[in-house]
């Protein structure tokens, strides 16, 4: 089976796709965190966010590190020699072995939840740790669904299909939401617990189902250590686990600091986080995800010009599209928040504490956008070390900025917030210095260009919004709305405003990814 040579039109379009089902997933997403601050306490949803840290851990080691480092640039390159048969032998083989652990880990992490859990928040109080527990080992069966959907689905983009992977999530988020909503009632946080697992499973027989249509005539049962592409694999995987070992360490020892700050600080930390994260999921990893299996494939055929440019121009889009999210959460921190999550039991104080983090995150928004694509440059050319460096370098800096923050400041749970973006724009600028070495240029220019383009009409934005939004504030309340609409149309209205200056100064300045935008969009 041959797959598709793509343009960068055709690229564009393919991440438009993605970014509007990662934006469905992200915003059923939104619901879930909105839920789950709504329904339930703090003393609940510290513990339960932070039951996912081991979990996530194993997870982004095997999809993140094996997919994105070893699996797709390496099944990518046998589909663009046309040697799917060994490709397959390869890919069972690494299917086979995986499943086998994930079963064994999962196994032991339900069995040993108890001494596990201190070590995802060692501050966290004695009843709490107890729910931590128990949340834990309700939730480890879902380490191995939701591993083995990401597998499926980086088998599938390497065919370079990309629907099911992205469609998924979807109903992953819509199994917790209906844990929540309908078992938390009866059973507490852990009902959403129990939705986290049956989401997980809904997950992965939908990418499993297509990819069985993909194994027709191959064998999913062979295993050979000893194959060549295999033994590749881990040569390349070994070094992208170690490096995503050091991000999620950074993630567990700020989990854990911040569970020494006053409750609740995990909490405001983690959906602070996920509201920056969402223009990095809906754009920044859809083009990553679009622009991967090409790049892979052109250095597959040794196609050196046509992989810089296409690098580049991923860049380039990501920067244009993160730069106005920062500005726009920035200048409108409070509201969005707000909307999202204050009612029930999430007060004004804890808007007022989650814009905070929200504030700091934001000031790293660009940069964590642009290295979704930088390591993937360095995987398609094969070179899973160089990665590792980097974020090895930037997890010691985060660490030592976190220490810095909380002893020498009153940042509290914003001084960690503020690390984590400190630490991306350090990623960044190490890894495009690194790979505009090993490549020879990644036109560095155009990609200052647009940087500086973006910084300028995303400032502008943010000036208008601050002007205009007062005034439209203003007309809602002359409405008699209720709170609720008030607060939906305040944030549309804002993002509506700062959209329309930002393309209008965008066109102004000639830039030239609003082309590409719009082709992503049609």
């Amino acid at each position: 089976m041959k797959t598709e040579s793509f343009s960068s039109g055709k690229l564009a379009r393919t991440a438009g796709m993605i970014s509007g089902m990662i934006l469905f997933s992200r915003l059923l997403g939104f619901i879930r965190e909105a839920i789950t601050a709504n329904l339930f306490d703090r003393a609940q949803t510290d513990p339960f966010f932070a039951a996912f840290i081991i979990p996530d851990f194993m997870y982004y080691l095997l999809v993140g590190g094996a997919l994105s480092a070893a699996f797709i640039p390496l099944f990518s390159e046998y589909l663009a020699k046309e040697e799917e048969e060994e490709g397959w032998r390869m890919a069972s083989t690494f299917l086979n072995l995986t499943i086998l652990l994930l079963a064994v880990f999962s196994l032991l992490g339900m069995v040993f939840a108890r001494q596990l859990a201190p070590l995802q928040a060692y501050k966290m109080k004695a009843g709490k740790l107890q729910l931590l527990v128990e949340l834990t080992r309700m939730m480890f069966p879902a380490v191995f669904f939701t591993a083995l959907a990401g597998l499926m689905g980086g088998v599938l983009n390497s065919y370079q299909k990309f629907f099911i992977p992205v469609f998924g999530p979807i109903l992953y988020n819509i199994g917790i939401i209906l844990g929540a909503w309908f078992l938390g009632p009866r059973y507490g946080i852990k009902g959403m617990a129990i939705g986290v697992v049956l989401g997980a499973i809904a997950n992965f027989l939908t990418q499993a189902t297509y990819v069985l249509k993909l194994t027709k005539g191959h064998d999913l049962f062979y295993i050979n250590l000893k194959h060549p592409g295999f033994k590749r694999m881990l040569i390349l995987m070994l070094p992208s686990l170690i490096g995503l070992s050091a991000t999620q360490i950074n993630i567990w020892v700020t989990t854990n600091m911040a569970s020494a700050l006053p409750e609740g600080s995990i909490t405001y930390l983690r959906l602070a986080q996920r509201l920056v994260l969402l223009p990095i999921g809906i754009f920044a990893t859809a083009v990553s995800t679009a622009f991967f299996p090409t790049l892979s494939q052109l250095t597959a055929k040794g196609k050196w010009v046509e992989f810089r440019e296409n690098l580049s121009l991923g860049i380039r889009v990501i920067l244009f599209i993160t730069i106005p999210s920062a500005f726009g959460f920035i200048s409108m921190r409070t509201e969005i928040v707000r909307l999202l999550y204050e009612r029930g039991e999430f007060t004004p104080f804890q808007t007022k504490m989650t814009a905070y983090a929200l504030f700091f995150y934001s000031l790293g928004l660009f940069a964590h956008g642009a290295i979704q694509i930088l390591p993937r440059g360095f995987y398609a050319l094969k070179d899973t070390v160089t990665p590792v460096k980097v974020t090895f370098t930037t997890v010691i800096l985060s660490i030592l900025l976190n220490l810095f923050f909380l002893k020498h400041t009153n940042l509290q749970h914003g001084g960690l917030a503020l690390s984590f973006s400190l630490m991306g724009i350090a990623n960044m600028l190490i890894s495009i210095f690194l790979l505009k070495k090993k490549i020879g240029g990644i036109k560095g220019k155009q990609i200052f260009r647009t940087f500086m383009q973006s910084l300028f009409a995303a400032a502008g934005m943010g000036i208008i919004i601050s002007l205009i939004l007062p005034f439209w504030n203003k007309f809602l309340l002359g409405l008699g709305l209720t709170r609720n609409l008030f607060n939906l149309l305040q944030v549309i209205g804002g993002i509506g405003i700062g959209l329309i200056a930002y393309l209008l100064l965008a066109l102004l300045l000639k830039m030239e990814e609003v082309k590409l935008l719009r082709k992503m969009l049609v």
